[in-house]
């Protein structure tokens, strides 16, 4: 049973699992079990190029972003386990969490965050009632968002990114990964709110 499980190894999932996992000397997160799907195939970062991001070298490409970002969690939080090369296929609500069933395998979590693309094409059996044209795209894009409250769908259910209605920039996206995170520490911190900052000494 994990505590928090993300389903998407994009912008905002990456940006949320950094986060998380970098609160793992508090008290009310060391002991969490936290875990990334990083099935990438459909973010969008496959194929960017980014010139107007602050603090990215011009040129830098979403692919190395993807490859550095994971290389980046597994060397600063390794107890984020990271799953790789499955896909979701359904999300079960169960009464103490949910059921997370893969291409290969069945996990479960007390929260689950999606954070996949905002394409049309999302397969995801048990998203299907919140899912509406997205609200900050052109309509012959025909994308998609779901449906959300401050990027919670329901109870321990978040989205992140561009599915969460947030328009496809690689800043937005990151900082909306990075929005549940903090959400989701507050929760685990009783309602305290929470942010992580690293600082020189």
């Amino acid at each position: 049973m994990y505590d928090a499980l993300i389903i998407g190894g994009g912008a905002a999932g990456l940006s949320c699992a950094l986060i998380l996992g970098s609160a793992q000397n508090k008290a009310f997160a060391q002991d969490k079990q936290i875990a990334i799907i990083t099935h990438q195939k459909t973010s969008h970062l496959q194929t960017a190029l980014f010139n107007n991001v602050l603090g990215l070298a011009p040129g830098t490409t979403g692919e190395s972003i993807l490859d550095k970002g994971k290389s980046q969690l597994t060397s600063l939080y390794p107890h984020v386990e990271q799953i790789d090369h499955e896909k979701v296929l359904k999300i079960l609500k169960q009464t103490n969490g949910f059921e997370i069933i893969t291409n290969k395998s069945t996990y479960k979590s007390k929260i689950v965050i999606i954070a996949v693309g905002y394409t049309s094409l999302i397969n995801i059996e048990g998203l299907e009632q919140y899912i509406e044209p997205h609200p900050r795209a052109a309509v012959e894009k025909d994308r998609i968002w779901l449906k959300n409250t401050d990027h919670l769908i329901e109870e321990n259910l978040y989205v992140a990114g561009t599915l969460a209605g947030w328009r496809s920039q690689f800043a937005i996206a990151s900082g909306s990964g990075a929005h549940v995170a903090t959400d989701i520490l507050t929760l685990w911190n009783g309602g305290k709110h929470v942010k992580v900052h690293d600082k020189k000494i």
